[in-house]
């Protein structure tokens, strides 16, 4: 027993300096991935958002569905399709992404937020018109109704920071004719920690970080300076669905968030892990 009681205090005493270092500021977590889908996981993340809002950081929990709309999609007899990495959304699909999303999705996590001693407020982008887009239009696709961030109104979100809730945000927005769009979650959760002056944007996904060899977990590659970025696309070591990932975290940074991080969602309290500990996991991107 005494060990395992020093082990306790000693995981405090070391918690404590980024305590001090984040309490007052800005840190964006995007929430999506398997760690929606895990039940240990699901309490998990609300459990490390409620500890953070009790040492006083302004957490703010920026989350996605995908799972969640595929399976409701499919039971409504409808398509899922990609392209790019990207959920083609044509009419019909933005009404179910805007249903999932901002309809149980969000307002699932805010009540679980709220029954575990939490304050939060759900959101999504279309509120207070605080996510504007436009069509996104690569090359040669057409995705309907997915939408490239054009503006981050951060008034509303800013609202709730000052009255002590967490802002939970779905990822929609709506255009200046009020068409509702789908939005890529790392792309609207990047825009809105540079809006923010947010001091960390902390990604959960699927994977461990970025690995140099994608199919050995040993060759994480823990820190990357955003200069490197290029040059590690063209090697190929950033490649497929990393890229827009990747390509995030750099916005973030480059419009002054000190520090974006990728880490494992499937690892419990990988939030704790990442801003609580001198390890740290995953994969940090600076300047």
């Amino acid at each position: 027993m005494p060990n395992n009681n020093n082990e306790r205090a000693q995981t405090l005493v070391e918690a404590l300096p980024y305590i001090q270092k984040f309490a007052g500021k800005v840190v964006v977590i995007k929430y999506g991935g398997n760690a929606m889908i895990s039940t240990e996981l699901f309490d998990a993340v609300i459990e490390d958002m409620i500890l953070l809002q009790l040492v006083g950081i302004r957490a703010v929990l920026v989350h996605g569905g995908g799972p969640e709309i595929t399976d409701t999609m499919s039971r409504l007899g409808l398509e899922s399709k990609f392209i790019n990495g990207l959920r083609y959304s044509d009419e019909e699909t933005v009404k179910v992404v805007q249903m999932v999303l901002a309809g149980k999705t969000n307002k699932d996590l805010v009540s679980l937020l709220g029954r575990s001693g939490g304050k939060a407020v759900g959101l999504c982008g279309i509120d207070g018109s605080m996510i504007l887009v436009d069509k996104m239009k690569p090359e040669g696709a057409d995705l309907g109704f997915v939408g490239e961030v054009r503006q981050v109104n951060t008034e509303i979100i800013l609202q709730q920071l000052e009255r002590d809730y967490i802002p939970v945000i779905a990822t929609l927005g709506c255009d200046e004719q009020g068409n509702v769009y789908n939005i890529n979650a790392d792309t609207a959760a990047a825009h809105i920690a540079a809006e923010l002056g947010a001091v960390n944007i902390i990604s959960m996904t699927d994977i461990i970080g970025l690995l140099r060899d994608k199919d050995d977990e040993s060759t994480l590659i823990s820190q990357v300076n955003i200069s490197e970025v290029p040059s590690l696309v063209h090697k190929g070591i950033i490649s497929g669905g990393m890229i827009p990932k990747i390509e995030s975290c750099v916005y973030a940074v480059r419009r002054g968030v000190e520090r974006a991080f990728i880490i494992d969602g499937r690892i419990p309290h990988a939030i704790l892990i990442e801003m609580m500990t001198d390890e740290g996991i995953g994969t940090m991107f600076y300047s």
